[in-house]
This record gives structure tokens, C-alpha cells and sequence, in this order.
């Protein structure tokens, strides 16, 4: 047996979570998210999750399906929509537990996660009403002569990170060629466990190849890998180099989906036409395939 092997299939990786756990979902969105192992958690009776992300389509199925205790979030978009429909109905609903942060304030905790620290201290968030609607959210003085008083980010430690890259190996090494990786490292470094699902799957990649700068975490932080061609649809996962699985995002299926949530009982028949098969490549069969999947064109913005 090849205990350096991590290769795992979509389901067996869902299968590692537990009711409760802090998850931290990858990418930014409708960017690079791991959408096929979304779709495994809603297939599963996973339950009372807190979400951690830059979140998109993400948040708002798990929100839908009744997955989530509580959000915390920079910001959750996709892009050319500019609030997430089911999250904002859950929002307005009151349905759910949040943490919302800024952009940075969300980069800090996972940092400090990272780190293995309590806290990161920043001015952001200071003279603003964060601290109010946050109280748990502590200053700091500096310990130093300044005696400047700072906010201390908590750190977001996660119990489980979903990420989704280009390559993989089945020990674990990564290659993401985003144009914009900024966050999914973090991810990683701050979760007890990670988990990675990719287009391409090798037996062994080269740590001394030209592109080894595009290694974004050592393959030590990674528990399992799945590889799921298609598997970031309906958002989008572009590639900088050529010769790599690239494509944009579904911007029809996103306003079919968008439309699904102001309509009623509209989760139920979205989940009717597109997940109601066993698996992604039943849910790939329903958006048209997945050689549509991958010629999807990337967007210019």
C-alpha cells in the first residue's frame, strides 16, 4: 500500500466532515470554487457548518439546503450579481448566525490561524461600528512605549479547508495558475485538515520544474485529493499558461440560478433540474456536459 497516496473520490472526502465543523471554502466569487465538493456536502446530511470565505454560489446553496449555523465572510458575491440571492434571503431572513468582515480583517484571522496565534492587532476596523456589532472583538494596547490601542483579529481556525487547482499529485503537491490565487493558501494553513480537488491528477509532480512557484502550500497540509475535470462549474477557473484545463464561469446558468431564488419554492426546482442525480457527473450531464463545461470562455473584466 502507497501511504503517500491521498488520491480520494469527491464522496469519500465529505465523508471526513463532521456536523459543526468550521469549514473554509477557497477562491472568491464566482471564481475557482470547489463546486463539486459543495455538491457532495449537499448530497450529504451534513448539518450546522460555519462557513468561512470570500464566499459566492458557495454560501448561498449551503444556505439554501439548511447546512449552515453561521457565515463568516468578506463579501458574498458573483460579481455581475452583485449580492448572492440565497444568501441575501437568508440574511434578510434571519436564518443564520454571521461574522461579516472586510476583505483584510477576513485575510488577518486566517492568518493568524495560520500562524498559530490567538490574534493578529491592526488599525482596520477602529472608529467603526465593527467592534459594536462585533463585542467579542477585543482592542489591544501596544506593549511597547507607543501604547497605541489596536484591534485584535481573532484568529479563524478552521477544521477543514476545500480548495480547488488546477494540478495535483496523489502525494498532495499542487499547481494553481490563477491569475488570482490572493487567498486559497491561507485556507489551507489555517485548517486542522485540507482537502483539494483538481483538473489534472499525476502520479508525481516534479518539485524542480519551472513552474514549482505556483506550488501555493506544501502537499503536507493536504489530507486528500480529488480530481474532478469541470468540478469548480458554474464558477469560473482560468489559467495564466497555456496547455492547462481552463475556463470562465457559467454566466447562464448563474442567472438561471439567480432566477431560481425569486421564485417560489425555487431551491427545490433548481435542485430538481440540476442536483438531483447521485453525483457530479450526473449534475455535469444536466448543465450540458462536460466538453461545455471546459470550452466556457473566460471573462474579460
Amino acid at each position: 500500500m502507497n501511504t503517500l497516496n491521498k488520491e480520494m473520490t469527491p464522496a469519500g472526502i465529505v465523508a471526513q466532515l463532521r456536523d459543526g465543523m468550521t469549514l473554509g471554502i477557497g477562491g472568491w466569487g464566482p471564481r475557482r470554487k470547489p463546486m463539486a465538493l459543495v455538491r457532495e456536502i449537499l448530497r450529504s446530511p451534513l448539518k450546522d457548518l460555519t462557513v468561512v470565505g470570500y464566499g459566492g454560489m458557495d454560501m448561498g446553496m449551503l444556505c439554501a439546503a439548511g447546512k449552515v449555523r453561521k457565515l463568516i465572510y468578506g463579501f458574498v458575491s458573483l460579481d455581475f450579481v452583485p449580492l448572492e440571492p440565497f444568501f441575501r434571503h437568508a440574511r434578510e431572513a434571519g436564518s443564520i448566525e454571521i461574522m461579516e468582515l472586510d476583505e483584510g480583517l477576513l485575510h488577518w484571522g486566517l492568518r493568524a490561524a495560520a500562524m498559530r496565534l490567538p490574534f493578529l492587532p491592526t488599525r482596520v476596523g477602529l472608529g467603526t461600528d465593527f467592534v459594536r456589532v462585533n463585542p467579542d472583538v477585543k482592542a489591544i494596547a501596544s506593549p511597547y512605549a507607543d501604547g497605541e490601542v489596536l484591534l485584535a483579529m481573532p484568529a479563524l481556525k478552521l477544521d477543514a479547508a476545500l480548495v480547488h487547482v488546477h494540478k495535483a499529485d496523489r502525494r498532495g503537491n499542487t499547481r494553481l495558475y490563477a491569475p488570482d490565487p490572493f487567498f486559497d493558501e491561507w485556507f489551507v494553513r489555517a485548517a486542522a485538515r485540507s482537502y483539494v480537488s483538481c483538473e489534472e491528477l499525476v502520479d508525481e509532480i516534479d518539485s524542480g520544474e519551472a513552474d514549482a512557484h505556483c506550488n501555493p502550500f506544501e502537499r503536507n497540509l493536504v489530507s486528500g485529493v480529488a480530481c474532478i475535470p469541470g468540478g469548480a462549474h458554474p464558477t469560473s477557473n482560468a489559467a495564466i499558461v497555456a496547455g492547462v484545463t481552463s475556463y470562465g464561469w457559467d454566466a447562464a446558468h448563474i442567472k438561471t440560478y439567480c432566477a431560481a431564488a425569486d421564485a417560489e419554492d425555487g431551491w427545490a426546482g433548481y435542485c430538481a433540474q440540476f442536483l438531483a442525480g447521485a453525483d457530479e457527473a450526473a449534475y455535469q450531464s444536466a448543465v450540458g456536459g462536460r466538453d461545455r463545461i471546459l470550452a466556457l470562455p473566460r471573462q474579460v473584466m
